[in-house]
């Protein structure tokens, strides 16, 4: 049966193995089983979904997650971890342990080949868990937003001020490049906010679970994804300067073309790029094609 992993287990667990967390993989443990139990209500895996999990740690919220879902794979790029894993979630026959980078392991690989259920059915939902390392984030990020039809939800523990700068809305001062990626591939749920304190080791920071639901259709209209994105990190690259001067030279655009399509998109060639919504980017970067 499933366990709860208190801060006392937790060590516990620990030093029967003779692990000590590694820094430089940012390795924070959950210590409050609520805090395990909303993650995987949030998560909404069921018996007919996939569930991968990136940085399962000690599988402190893999063997709960595990009972309510069909399948089960989990990334870990700690070897030390692999026999406390062999150990906590080794006797659920549908969890899987890859020792992998997450960033460099193939996601649609590792799906296509362990979609088949216990049952023999295949997978209707791959959804995502993970308390996602600091140091690393945004690459995670990037590389789950550049697979938006892989997964139909996205449960994640991330820095509390980076669960903020996703959520910031055009006009707010930590609206960025982030905010408009994963807004313009999900919608986000806020879950709730997870104090340091229920960390083992504690973090210097607060954390945030959110659950980003992939949207069926974008919130824009965007005839060229890859140039939609050069022109927002155009605008965000330096925030101080005007449009008609931040986007000069996207795509090899000169600055007369780049007033010509802010002034198609009925956009202020001196606004800056914080100020501009999704639809907005999307309209001048379809106009800079």
């Amino acid at each position: 049966m499933a366990q709860d992993f208190t801060r006392k287990q937790v060590a516990a667990l620990e030093r029967r193995y003779d692990f000590k967390t590694a820094k430089s993989l940012g390795q924070n443990f959950v210590t409050d089983p609520s805090v395990t139990e909303a993650i995987i209500e949030a998560a909404g895996a069921g018996p007919k979904d996939l569930v991968l999990e990136i940085g399962p740690g000690l599988g402190v919220i893999t063997s709960k997650a595990a009972q309510r879902c069909g399948r089960l794979v989990a990334i870990e790029v700690d070897k030390k971890l692999l026999p406390i894993l062999a150990e906590t979630v080794g006797w659920q026959p549908n969890v899987k342990i890859i020792n992998e980078d997450i960033l460099q392991a193939d996601l649609e690989q590792i799906v296509a080949a362990e979609r088949t259920l216990p049952d023999g059915s295949q997978a209707e939902h791959v959804r995502l868990i993970g308390n996602l390392p600091y140091y690393i984030t945004t690459p995670i990020l990037n590389k789950l937003m550049a697979l938006p039809d892989l997964f139909t939800s996205l449960t994640i523990m991330v820095q509390k001020e980076v669960a903020e700068k996703m959520m910031a809305q055009a006009g707010a001062k930590n609206y960025g490049v982030i905010s408009i990626h994963v807004q313009y591939f999900c919608e986000i749920e806020y879950i709730m906010e997870v104090p340091k304190e229920v960390f083992l080791p504690q973090p210097k920071v607060d954390s945030a679970v959110l659950t980003l639901h992939v949207r069926k259709e974008k919130c824009a209209d965007v005839k060229d994804e890859a140039l939609f994105f050069e022109t927002v990190k155009a605008g965000f690259a330096q925030r101080r300067k005007t449009l008609s001067n931040s986007l000069t030279g996207v795509r090899g655009a000169d600055r007369d073309k780049v007033l010509a399509a802010l002034e198609g998109a009925g956009i202020d060639p001196k606004r800056r790029a914080e100020t501009l919504s999704i639809p907005e980017f999307a309209e001048v970067a379809n106009r800079l094609l």
